[in-house]
């Protein structure tokens, strides 16, 4: 089971804009590795002192303190999910209090709504998502974010076939939005869903945010 020796890191633990002094290893976070970009997460966790996991297997669940879905391709995400038995794990361990984080396809994974998306989802978040909303791999942009309560100035987001989040229930925070409104980070309690790639950055602030997220 868990071990609850890793204390996570304070809120007051998040990066300078220079992402100086990693704190010691905190946690054992998983990154879910069935398919997409797992192992860009598992080295900006690395280097910011956390013990990075890849997670295949359902049981895994339990011996983690906080769970990443990573950017890929959320039909694929899902299938593989349910077929492996972990989508029923892991709403059982959110339900106890784990952070889980969805990153693009992980976001619409995360997300209890998502019109038209074909294989299952985790339903773990109160927010609509809409896939590939701003266009084909062709139409991918970057932009700079600014990030309630993340210090360290705006944050240079990467989108790639992203997903927007079109509406965010009574319960979540909006953290991030485009010049245009359109949401691009919510957080409702220990959940955190991004339509943009920070692992495809150097700057480890979305991941230490998360970090912050785990029981005090």
């Amino acid at each position: 089971m868990v071990s609850r020796s890793r204390p996570f890191l304070p809120a007051n633990a998040l990066p300078s804009a220079a992402g100086k002094d990693a704190p010691p290893k905190t946690a054992r976070v998983g990154v879910l590795g069935l398919q997409g970009d797992f192992s860009e997460h598992l080295i900006t966790l690395r280097g910011i002192g956390a013990e990075g996991v890849d997670v295949r297997k359902p049981e895994q669940l339990d011996d983690i303190d906080a769970l990443i879905i990573p950017g890929g391709e959320s039909t694929t995400i899902g299938k593989l999910a349910q077929h492996y038995g972990i989508i029923s794990k892991l709403r059982e361990r959110a339900q106890t209090g784990m952070p889980v984080w969805g990153t693009c396809a992980g976001a619409i994974f995360l997300a209890k709504d998502v019109p038209g998306h074909p294989h299952p989802l985790a339903e773990l978040m109160d927010i609509t998502v809409e896939r590939n909303a701003f266009g084909r791999q062709i139409d991918s942009f970057e932009a700079d974010l600014d990030v309630d309560g993340m210090p360290g100035g705006p944050f240079h987001a990467v989108f790639i076939r992203a997903p927007k989040i079109t509406r965010a229930g009574s319960g979540v925070e909006v953290l991030a939005r485009l010049h245009d409104g359109t949401v691009v980070a919510a957080r409702e309690g220990q959940l955190l869903a991004t339509s943009f790639h920070p692992e495809l950055t150097h700057d480890e602030r979305f991941h230490r945010l998360f970090l912050s997220l785990g029981k005090r």
